[in-house]
């Protein structure tokens, strides 16, 4: 395995803007080497690792059958994939919608042997029924822990993932954690998730990574939200690195 820090952002098509400067972001201002992976659910197929039964619907809504329930997007459950994926040592998920104001390395340096996983525990209940374009805003315990998660791939607890697992457990299940004793997920500080529009609003100085979880500029008809100006400002700064064909 590469010496690199290994990071898995979710992809879904309809927001590949998104994932740009969630990846774009995060590897300008590392301080160590990254193998930055976008998390397909068809790669994930095709490795013989999900084959879970999900539909889009007519509407444009993502429907799985398993949960009886919507989701909000194609990576919503392939992100409990990645300890069967990298099988060992410590890795990276988060969510496509996030962009990276800190130095992502100081993540892996607060990492614990002792936990599976680390998260940021929020404590909040979403008020609104939608979300993003409009997929529908889903209410369970532990709400957005699973939308940055730093992996222990070699616990052993996380070796309970099996296939069976990962594409018959509902939903709900595994965002809540529910392999897990309560004692094995670590904390990360609420700055490595900051939820714009639903937290107060802060100087981006005070942040580590600003997560867009109502929404964003990429969205047609987004109305506007805290943080849209350092979005498309980190966008700017891509388009003319790639107009500069990859050069800083």
């Amino acid at each position: 395995m590469s010496d690199a820090l290994q990071i898995h952002i979710g992809w879904d098509p309809r927001e590949s803007r998104a994932y740009s400067m969630a990846a774009f972001s995060m590897m300008r201002r590392t301080s160590k080497p990254l193998d930055v992976w976008p998390l397909m659910y068809k790669s994930l197929v095709h490795e013989h690792i999900m084959d879970r039964d999900w539909i889009i619907k007519p509407d444009g809504t993502l429907f799985d059958a398993v949960s009886d329930a919507p989701m909000a997007t194609e990576f919503a459950i392939t992100r409990f994939a990645i300890p069967r994926l990298q099988k060992e040592g410590w890795a990276l998920f988060c969510d496509c919608d996030m962009l990276f104001v800190d130095d992502i390395a100081k993540v892996f340096d607060l990492a614990d042997d002792k936990y599976a996983v680390m998260v940021c525990k929020h404590d909040y209940t979403p008020r609104e029924e939608v979300k993003m374009d409009g997929q529908v805003q889903t209410q369970y315990a532990r709400k957005n822990w699973s939308s940055f998660i730093l992996w222990n791939c070699s616990h052993p607890s996380n070796q309970k993932i099996t296939r069976q697992v990962l594409n018959t457990w509902p939903g709900k299940a595994l965002h809540q954690f529910r392999w897990l004793d309560d004692s094995e997920i670590g904390e990360l500080p609420l700055e490595w998730n900051w939820l714009a529009g639903v937290y107060d609003t802060r100087p981006a100085k005070e942040l580590s990574n600003i997560h867009f979880t109502l929404g964003g500029p990429w969205f047609a008809g987004w109305p506007g939200g805290p943080y849209d100006d350092l979005f498309l400002k980190e966008e700017k700064i891509y388009k003319h690195y790639l107009q500069r064909g990859g050069r800083r």
